[in-house]
This record gives C-alpha cells, sequence and structure tokens, in this order.
C-alpha cells in the first residue's frame, strides 16, 4: 500500500509525557486537553501539558491518598482534585491568592462523587450517584457556593466541553440519557430521551456501556453517537453507529446511521465534521460525511463509509536517549494498539507510550480513492484545508490524460459557484444591516467567515484557467467551452463576470481566428459589456475591422447602463434635465478618452462628430493625441479637420489664440525650413509643434478623411 493511500495521520508534533507506571499514573481533562502526569500521588510532582503549551506546568502537592480525578479550571486559574469518593480538594494557582488546599463535601447524603467537569474559570459541577450538583468556586474566600441542584439517579455521566452539556445515564438497562446545559452560572435541564439498544435472546440482559456512547459537534450541531453491536443471531448485518441529533430546545431525534458492515471493537473520533471509526481487529478506520447524500427512508438516512477502509498512516516514534544516542533509527509506532485510549474529537492517547496525538485528515489522497468528481466536491467542499486541493481537482480535469467531460466540468464549476454565490449573498446582507443601523442588534451581526470553501474568480483564473488556456497542446474547441462553461456557470448564480474572464474568452478566439464566434458572442451578449473588454476590443481593429464599431456600441451600453443605474428622476425640478445632460455629456468624454488612450485618434473624432459635438472640443487634445502615434497623415487629417471646422464657424481656418494653445517657447524650436512657411506651418509653429511635424504638413497633399 502505498503512503498516497492513507488518508488520516497523526500529528507531527504530539504531546510527550511520562508514561503509565506502578509509580506515575496519567490523566487526561477533556475540556483543556491536558495530560496530567501524577508521581506518587503529586509528593513527587505534577507535570501537565496541553497541545497548545508552549511551557508545561510543574507543582508538587501533598500526598494524601490515591488520585482519582485532577484538573484545571478553565485557564488554569484553580485546580481541582478528587481523591474520595465524597470530596474535592481546591488550589487557587492565581497571582497573590492563598495556595492553600480548600475542600469541598458533596452535599447529597450517602452519595458518591462519580466525577467533575469544570463549566468555567470558576464554576464546576459534581456528578454523584444520586444527582448533579453545580457550584461556584470563590478562590478569595476558598470556599464553594451550591448554585443548584438536581437529584436523580446516575449510572454514569460524559461531558462535552465545546456544548457545555453533561449526559448523565440513568434507569437499570441505562439508556435513558437525561442532558444537562449549563452556561453564565446556569444549569438547565434539557428533554431526557431513550436510546434503542438491539434486540437480543431473552436470556440475554443488555445494558448501555458507557464505552459505546460519545458526544461530538459535527456541522454546527450536537449529536450523541450511539455504536450499537448487533448479535450474531439478528442477522449478522454488522455495527452500526446511530447518531441522535440533541438540540438545546425540543426532543432528541435519530437522524443518521453509519453502516459498519463488520463486527469487533470499534472506537470513534470526529475530525473536521468527519466521523471516524476505527476498527481494531483489521487495524483500519473508515470515514463518513453525514452532510453527503445518504439513502433516507422517511425518518434516518443511511450512510456508508466515503472512502475504502485504510490503515492510519505509519508513524514512527523517535528514539529516546541522550543526544549521542539519537542517531539510532526510530521505532515503528505500534497501530491501534489495545493500550490506546480514544478521546473527542480527534484525541488519541497511547497512556503506555506516552503520546497524545491529534488524528488529522489527509485530503490528497481522497482525490484518487474518490473518482466521482461532483461527490468529491461535495466532500471537498466541507472541509477545513481544502481550497488547494480543489484547485489542483479542476487543473487535473482539465489534463489531457485525466479529461473529464463537459458535463462533469459543469458540474464541478456549479458546486464551486453554489458556494461562492452563498458568500457574497451572506456579506452583502451582512453589509445591508450595518448600512441600516443594525450592527448593534442583539445578538450582535456577525460578519460572514471567508472559509477556504470560497474558491472565486480570480482563484480559478489564476490556478485553473489561465495556465489552461496557455496549454498549446489542448484542443481550441474544448478550451473555450470549458472556459464558457464557467462563465455559464457564474451568469446561472448571478455572480457578475469579471472583465478578465472575458479578455481570456476574446483572447483564445482571436489566436484561432474565431473570428465570427467572438461577433456572434458579442452581439448576443454572451460576453457582458465592460469598459476593459471595449477597450481590448479597440486593440484587436487591425485583426478584425468590425471590433472597431463592436467597441463603440458596448461603450455606449456600458455607459447607457450607467445613466439608467445612477439617474433618479426629480420630477419637476427644473435642473434635472440639465443634469441627465451633464452626465451624458460625461459619458461621450469618456468614450472619447477612451478611444484617445488607445491611440484610435479618427475613431474619436468619428464619434464625437456622430453626435454633434465636434463644434466644441478642443483642437489641442486632438492634435496631441494625433502627434503621439508619430503619423504625419493622420496628424495633417486631423488638422484640416480642424481647420474645416474653424472655416465654418468663424469664416476662416486660423486658430485662436486661445484654443488650447500652450505658452509659445520659440527658443526651444528651430527654424522653419525655408520656402514652406506657410499660414500652417505658423499656425503649429504657434501651437509649440516641432519643425518635423510643420514640414510634414507642408508636403501633404492628401485632404483630410473627416469632411465637414
Amino acid at each position: 500500500m502505498g503512503g498516497e493511500d492513507y488518508y488520516l495521520e497523526l500529528c507531527e508534533r504530539p504531546v510527550q509525557f511520562e508514561k503509565a507506571n506502578p509509580v506515575n499514573c496519567v490523566f487526561f481533562d477533556e475540556a483543556n486537553k491536558q495530560v496530567f502526569a501524577v508521581r506518587s500521588g503529586g509528593a513527587t510532582g505534577v507535570v501537565v501539558k496541553g497541545p497548545d503549551d508552549r511551557n508545561p506546568i510543574s507543582f508538587r502537592m501533598d500526598d494524601r491518598g490515591e488520585v482519582k480525578c485532577i484538573k484545571f479550571s478553565l485557564e488554569n486559574k484553580i485546580l481541582a482534585v478528587q481523591r474520595t469518593s465524597k470530596t474535592v480538594d481546591f488550589c487557587n494557582f492565581i497571582p497573590d491568592n492563598s495556595q492553600l488546599e480548600y475542600t469541598q463535601e458533596c452535599k447529597t447524603k450517602n452519595a458518591n462523587i462519580l466525577g467533575f467537569c469544570w463549566t468555567s474559570s470558576t464554576e464546576i459541577v459534581f456528578i454523584t450517584d444520586q444527582g448533579i450538583e453545580f457550584y461556584q468556586v470563590l478562590p478569595e474566600k476558598r470556599s464553594l457556593k451550591l448554585l443548584k441542584s438536581h437529584n436523580i439517579n446516575v449510572n454514569w455521566y460524559m461531558y462535552c466541553p465545546e456544548s457545555a452539556v453533561i449526559l448523565l445515564s440513568t434507569t437499570v438497562l441505562e439508556n435513558v440519557l437525561q442532558p444537562f446545559y449549563f452556561r453564565a452560572g446556569t444549569m438547565s435541564k434539557l428533554p431526557k430521551f431513550e436510546i434503542e439498544l438491539p434486540a437480543a435472546p431473552k436470556s440475554t440482559k443488555l445494558s448501555l456501556s458507557e464505552r459505546d456512547i460519545a458526544m461530538a459537534t459535527i456541522y454546527g450541531r450536537l449529536y450523541v453517537l450511539f455504536l450499537r453491536h448487533h448479535s450474531r443471531a439478528s442477522n449478522g448485518a454488522g455495527a452500526e453507529v446511530v447518531l441522535y441529533h440533541l438540540p438545546r430546545e425540543g426532543a432528541c431525534k435519530k437522524l443518521h446511521i453509519l453502516k459498519l458492515n463488520r463486527t469487533g471493537k470499534f472506537a470513534l473520533n470526529v475530525v473536521d465534521n468527519l466521523v471516524v471509526v476505527h476498527h481494531q481487529d483489521t487495524e483500519t478506520s473508515v470515514i463518513f460525511d453525514i452532510k453527503l447524500r445518504g439513502e433516507f427512508d422517511g425518518t434516518v438516512t443511511f450512510h456508508h463509509p466515503v472512502l475504502p477502509a485504510r490503515s492510519i498512516q505509519p508513524y514512527q516514534i523517535p528514539a529516546a536517549g541522550p543526544a549521542a544516542v539519537t542517531s539510532q533509527s526510530p521505532v515503528p509506532c505500534k497501530l491501534y494498539s489495545s493500550s490506546w485510549i480514544v478521546f473527542q474529537p480527534d484525541i488519541i492517547i497511547s497512556a503506555s507510550q506516552g503520546y497524545l496525538w491529534n488524528l488529522q485528515v489527509k485530503l490528497q489522497p481522497v482525490v484518487t480513492l474518490l473518482p466521482d468528481k461532483g461527490r468529491l466536491m461535495d466532500f471537498l467542499l466541507q472541509r477545513k484545508e481544502c481550497k488547494m486541493v480543489i484547485l489542483s481537482v479542476c487543473s487535473q480535469m482539465l489534463t489531457e490524460s485525466d479529461r473529464a467531460t463537459l458535463p462533469v466540468i459543469a458540474t464541478v464549476f456549479d458546486k464551486l459557484n453554489h458556494e461562492y454565490k452563498k458568500y457574497l449573498d451572506a456579506e452583502q446582507s451582512y453589509t445591508m444591516a450595518v448600512e441600516a443601523g443594525q450592527s448593534r442588534s442583539n445578538p450582535p451581526l456577525k460578519r460572514p467567515v471567508r472559509t477556504q470553501a470560497v474558491v472565486d474568480q480570480s482563484d480559478v483564473y489564476t490556478h485553473v484557467l489561465s495556465p489552461f488556456v496557455e496549454n498549446k497542446e489542448m484542443a481550441h474547441k474544448f478550451v473555450i467551452a470549458v472556459l464558457m462553461e464557467y462563465i455559464r456557470s457564474l451568469n446561472q448564480f448571478q455572480i457578475p463576470v469579471q472583465h478578465y474572464l472575458h479578455e481570456l474568452v476574446i483572447k483564445t478566439l482571436v489566436q484561432h481566428n474565431l473570428f465570427y464566434t467572438l461577433h456572434q458572442f458579442l452581439q448576443y451578449h454572451v460576453l457582458s459589456d465592460s469598459k476593459p473588454l471595449a477597450c481590448l476590443l479597440l486593440s484587436l481593429e487591425s485583426f478584425y475591422p468590425p471590433a472597431h464599431q463592436l467597441s463603440l456600441d458596448m461603450l455606449k451600453v456600458t455607459w447607457a447602463t450607467t445613466l439608467a443605474v445612477t439617474s433618479i428622476p426629480s420630477y419637476g425640478c427644473p435642473d434635472h434635465h440639465l443634469s441627465h445632460f451633464q452626465r451624458l455629456s460625461t459619458a461621450n468624454d469618456e468614450i472619447v478618452e477612451v478611444l484617445l488612450s488607445k491611440h484610435q485618434v479618427l475613431a474619436a473624432l468619428r464619434f464625437i462628430r456622430g453626435i454633434g459635438g465636434h463644434d466644441n472640443i478642443s483642437a489641442r487634445k486632438f492634435l496631441d493625441a494625433a502627434k503621439q502615434t508619430d503619423d504625419v497623415m493622420l496628424f495633417y487629417t486631423i488638422f484640416r479637420f480642424f481647420e474645416q471646422r474653424n472655416q465654418r464657424l468663424r469664416g476662416n481656418p486660423n486658430f485662436t489664440p486661445g484654443e488650447g494653445r500652450p505658452r509659445v517657447t520659440t527658443n526651444s524650436r528651430s527654424p522653419p525650413h525655408p520656402g514652406v512657411c506657410d499660414h500652417r506651418v505658423r499656425m503649429l509653429i504657434d501651437m509649440n509643434y516641432t519643425q518635423e511635424e510643420c514640414l510634414g504638413l507642408r508636403h501633404s497633399g492628401w485632404n483630410s478623411g473627416i469632411s465637414e
């Protein structure tokens, strides 16, 4: 089995602690994710380590008997130690507070403490065999205050720190579970529910075992996971994991069943919203994703493993010992060991080896193990670190060796843009709410989080489409079809298409001389109108002459749309029509500026003449633009046009002194060539043009291409 097949791995930097032995006892705190190594009851030292702790906590305690349970409060302010079944001892770890221990005995008579859970930095819950007691710890007074209690027979309990919910097992069969929810000094009793035990022969008495129950948050909802072992007599169907949704309000409901199709010893983890089921007999694991489509029978949804069963990736334990000895080869870790203890959501502890790992999912191997691209995208889009893997999948399906069909490519693009659109809508709703003054609402609005599942147009352009188009070996029809499929998907989800995607299409069409197709795309608005696109079309006039008129039409439509959007009718106001014409004039000026910036001087002049604005335009602007082209013929043509305009308007062709004429700087000019200083040349000298330009006009004998 190659390394690319392993989709589960242990983290590279585990928490290492002293191995469990007769002298050293190891405890795990599920709330702080800390491992306690207690030597000789604490007399010879206690070392506390967690995944995020840079520096371990070390201290000593008096040996007052066997330690049954030891945990820090949240933020490590107060230490709680249970040594007997009646009391819990406390010690402050707060600066300037007394570190003398103080003790709290459970209030219920004849009750035995099964354990305790910290719900905040100063609130703690005692779970006894006769009920539950909720206390506030007062460190400065070195005492506890009972906030609330509830009497109920308890077999065992389970705590989910992420949701602050404690689950109590009650009744003889232990399968009626009573949840309690804790928040800010309050304890709320939630509706109890019953776990359905598997059928068994009358001679066999089944009960719900604590090791077959887990609590975890999956996709933001709290679930109780029940590992149901089918007896050999029940059709040999194999075990299954039943998921009960436990809401804050309302009854608990059975929603999902994960089919394992095997029997034996199992353990559960939840990693990145995936339910991971470990099977000790075969030393393999499978993963389930309840967001993927399953088989719904009207009540529950049945799910099968997303991928084939695989082992966790082999792990090497570094050789222990002094630095001189550590050159020895690492020791292979025994995976799925009987000494492994699994905690939620993703913790695996080997007390005998002295390691705490976080279980992790590797996404890249999933790509080869899940050939259905649609289902693969559904899976990847729900993972935290998914973006680069998704983009690599998109690139891979466009290669010659792994080319997908267009319907498959369309499906992938639609799934990406569905997530993209959801984020854009959420962001827009948030922005509108803030602008409407709802940002201080209760509860306060939260800005949408841009997860890695949001793959936008720039991501696809940079990592997928741009390299794809540059591949000269790919058939151009397929390239264009893929580009248009992505644009089609964006339009379907009403996402405005960025101009660089349209430019990519146009450049591809031009490279393969598909001008008729380009014309069709533009004529029927397959490619949306925009100013950058119009500028690109202007540059294509030499290859495809109709592109010039198409670009002008696009600029007009773009500005007309802008006017329609920004115009706010104010009927009855005398300035309304004036305002409209001012905006229209601005639109025309913008089109002229765009054409001049692209050195399309004649096109700009034809356009301004076509709208009747040529009598008021600056000759200087057009002559300067013509000068920058280094085309003497063009320069003369523009000059002749304005001469004819001047003749028509004022009765002579001369330019007025203030008509765009800069300050005369004759010192920097050479005298004109003898014999060519006619009135045109003199006017150009006055307008600060060079001798060469004057000579060019003097010897130009053609007429203007734009007649008055």
